[in-house]
């Protein structure tokens, strides 16, 4: 179980009765995150080739891995209790469309054989790249991340120190990287197309678990990332910029943030958490949306949309910087976060994959 897990765990327990604090959670993991970034020092390692297993880096660089043509992979079943996105029916994937990958911040162009890796969590971010994280066996967390520029290959790793990486070489090699205390991990960049540039990255094990990893990695099939929640209704003039899923211990947990922006300084949060040990909310209605009970914070700048078991749908548009130089600046409102919960549709049962369609 990961740091944020068993701070989800423990504010779970905490508020068993009462409000879950997500943005207090989400904040406080950052920080954390950043305090052992600060903390650690690291050194690069020796390169190693990856051509073995991504074919495509030969003579042309531009046959993405061998997998078009494949048949289609299939979901896992309820008892499998493995996360899948849902196809995005009609959109092609990487493979087909290059130029689409980034250009939706709702869907993922590549994706992993469910046979061969489980889905950890997903994001497109602020229509630039797009990152899938899963387990091909043997527990080590491997992130493929994908965009249509070369500027993402440079930025930090999660869990990584700040100036452990290496300078990006797309060509293939697998670097290992030296996260201080004995630990170590391994990354390597590639192009898997003309204007397509990937990395992707492991903490710890060998560089053989990284290519065996590798190989469940589809290109020819497109996946949506909001799933199991979808908006259906924004603010005039508002879209969705970043998307992600979380579902590390999935099912017992799953966590979905999608964020919604308008210019020139209005966002709001939009976030559904699902907990196997959460217990039904004591918090009483004082707003009606959509014909069901909501409640909105005494802040007033977050809203819940009550009734869902075990589970937590909010929308907000307060942060850490509104008492500051965004103070008087606009932002969404009151009937804003009603509109967007009115029309949020939550799958049926958020620990079955099946319903997520």
């Amino acid at each position: 179980m990961t740091d944020l897990d068993q701070r989800i765990t423990s504010v779970l327990r905490e508020h068993a009765e009462g409000e879950t604090d997500v943005h207090r959670l989400i904040r406080q993991s950052r920080t954390r995150g950043r305090r052992r970034q600060l903390r650690r020092r690291a050194t690069t390692g020796t390169a190693l080739a990856l051509a073995g297993v991504l074919g495509f880096l030969g003579a042309t660089g531009t046959d993405l891995a061998g997998l078009t043509g494949r048949g289609p992979s299939t979901a896992a079943s309820p008892a499998d209790a493995a996360p899948v996105p849902p196809r995005a029916d009609g959109v092609p994937g990487a493979a087909q469309h290059p130029e689409l990958v980034g250009t939706d911040p709702q869907v993922l162009h590549f994706s992993v054989d469910p046979a061969k890796g489980r889905y950890l969590g997903w994001a497109v971010q602020g229509r630039q790249v797009e990152s899938v994280r899963f387990d091909a066996g043997g527990g080590r967390a491997v992130t493929v991340e994908l965009s249509g520029s070369a500027a993402f290959a440079g930025s930090g790793i999660e869990g990584w120190p700040v100036d452990a990486l290496p300078k990006p070489t797309f060509d293939g090699s697998i670097q290992r990287v030296a996260l201080g205390s004995g630990s170590h991990g391994y990354v390597t960049w590639w192009r898997p197309a003309a204007g397509l540039y990937a990395r992707a990255s492991m903490r710890g094990g060998d560089v053989s678990a990284l290519t065996r990893a590798l190989s469940a990695v589809r290109w020819d099939e497109a996946r949506r990332c909001a799933a199991p929640l979808r908006l259906t209704s924004l603010p005039v003039g508002a879209s969705v910029g970043f998307c992600s899923v979380d579902a590390t211990v999935f099912p017992r947990s799953l966590q979905v943030q999608l964020t919604i922006s308008r210019e020139p300084s209005a966002t709001m949060w939009v976030q559904l958490l699902y907990g196997s040990q959460i217990s039904g909310s004591s918090t009483e209605s004082n707003r009606t949306v959509g014909g069901r009970p909501a409640y909105l914070y005494p802040a007033g700048t977050k809203m819940e949309l009550l009734g869902f078991p075990k589970a937590h749908l909010t929308a907000d548009v307060g942060g850490p910087w509104t008492d500051g130089v965004l103070k008087d600046q606009p932002t969404f409102t009151e009937a804003d976060m009603a509109g967007v919960l009115a029309g949020a549709q939550v799958a049926k049962d958020l620990t079955d994959p099946a319903t997520w369609d």
